[in-house]
């Protein structure tokens, strides 16, 4: 008798959530206070808006399953150059991020070594982890992914900590004081705080990943999705309300740590110390996994003639080796150019940009399920996740939108460029004849 290896919905949704709680959490706090604790209302409401993205993206992994993720989805849907431009642009979310996550892990260093809070040495600390991580992953894919497994643990202690022993020392008069330090009606404080919020949300696409190995995924998987999602969410805003009752406002906007700092006022200095180095090691397990995916994307995009010769190359061993240290000196030129007074302001500037190019290709994505389901309930929940990803990136502030613009932008000069080397990878879509998803007329 062969063992069922699939698994069952509870399983399926436990995986969903410890994928969504994360390193982005970490210090998504101490960003949030400079609008105060009134982001509560932001966390929930980001928090349906990103269940309503999942299951488009779940969805589409059931009708049309591609290798590459909503990426993929652009390109078979709306055409080469979609394809080709939503491919950079998440290419470019990817290590955007890594490079947040990198100052994430260096803020619980610098609660530990306070030199690194000062912007010439959190650079340089900064740049030495990327470089780290990168020896590590050039090393081989296998010490990187065990890596990031044995962190898992270690993060998720200091996160549900604070969202439970937290509210035994809940202050109401801290939380009420902290409610809007900017002063700002409601109405334009909340969706302010929207962009940086949903970086605790982004890479929910990988939700639907686990379609082949889930029992009756027509209905599991949608469950999964909403269900891990849900509780990702219930988990940031209950850790977010507690450390924003716990701290001042003034006194968390300059914090490094601000778990740790949370924790060392509910438990002592060694519990401190003890969180702190719980992120740092989680967040290093976090960016490791991350470097290792986003060369694999760069790879995969260098394959399929989309990226420069050099992402595909490989050693004997398999390794994109070049593909790594390209990545590592563009992370480091970056690092280097983004350098803020403070870590809060750089990981603000950085994540705001990261979302908003990742929301992008979910609105490609969400283009895409109206070519792949006609349906109206499924053509409706499309559109209002394409709402939601549009107001989110409308929200972002104007040097933030400026940017991404030309990031996109910047594709028009480099499809023409890689048009040839796609034509002769075969890239699908290229010919304008896009493969259909089970159960499509050939009519759409």
């Amino acid at each position: 008798m062969i063992r069922n290896r699939k698994i069952g919905l509870f399983l399926a949704t436990m995986l969903v959530a410890n994928n969504m709680i994360g390193s982005g959490i970490f210090l998504l706090p101490a960003t949030l206070a400079s609008v105060g604790s009134i982001t509560i209302i932001g966390w929930i409401i980001a928090t349906l808006g990103a269940v309503l993205i999942a299951v488009v993206l779940a969805k589409l992994a059931q009708i049309a399953p591609q290798p590459g993720g909503p990426a993929a989805y652009a390109g078979v849907a709306l055409g080469p150059y979609f394809g080709f431009q939503a491919n950079f642009v998440y290419w470019i979310c990817c290590w955007i991020g890594n490079i947040a996550i990198a100052i994430a892990a260096i803020g619980y260093l610098a609660s530990l070594l306070p030199i690194l809070a000062l912007p010439v040495y959190s650079t340089l600390a900064t740049i030495g982890i990327i470089w780290l991580v990168t020896m590590v992953n050039i090393y081989g894919p296998r010490l990187a992914c065990q890596f990031e497994s044995l962190t898992l643990l270690a993060g998720l202690i200091p996160i549900l900590l604070v969202a439970t022993v937290g509210w035994s020392y809940f202050d109401p008069e801290i939380f009420k004081a902290s409610w809007n330090v900017q002063g700002q009606p409601a109405f334009a404080a909340i969706p302010n705080s929207l962009v940086l919020v949903f970086w605790a949300f982004v890479g929910l696409e990988s939700a639907s990943v686990a379609t082949a190995v889930v029992e009756n995924p027509q209905r599991n998987v949608p469950l999964a999705t909403i269900g891990g999602v849900l509780i990702a969410g219930l988990v940031y805003v209950a850790s977010c309300a507690a450390i924003m009752g716990l701290l001042p406002a003034s006194q968390l906007v300059s914090s490094t740590a601000p778990f740790a700092d949370a924790i060392t006022l509910i438990l002592g200095p060694i519990a401190g110390v003890l969180v702190a180095l719980m992120a740092l090691i989680k967040a290093t397990g976090t960016l490791c996994g991350w470097v290792l995916l986003t060369a694999q994307t760069g790879k995969a995009s260098a394959d399929r003639g989309l990226f420069p010769a050099i992402f595909a190359r490989v050693d004997r061993h398999g390794i994109p080796v070049p593909n790594l240290i390209v990545m590592a000196m563009v992370m480091t030129v970056v690092v280097i150019l983004t350098r803020s007074p403070t870590l809060g302001q750089q990981f603000a500037m950085l994540i705001e940009v990261s979302v908003i190019l990742c929301l992008l290709v979910y609105v490609y994505a969400c283009l895409a399920m109206w070519r792949y389901d006609t349906s109206f309930p499924s053509k409706a929940m499309a559109l209002a996740a394409m709402l939601v990803c549009l107001f989110v990136i409308l929200r972002a502030g104007t040097p933030v939108l400026v940017l991404s613009l030309f990031i996109a932008l910047l594709t028009l000069p480099l499809f023409a460029f890689f048009r040839h080397s796609m034509r002769a990878a075969d890239v699908p879509g290229l010919s304008g004849d896009a493969p259909r998803p089970r159960g499509v007329s050939p009519r759409g």
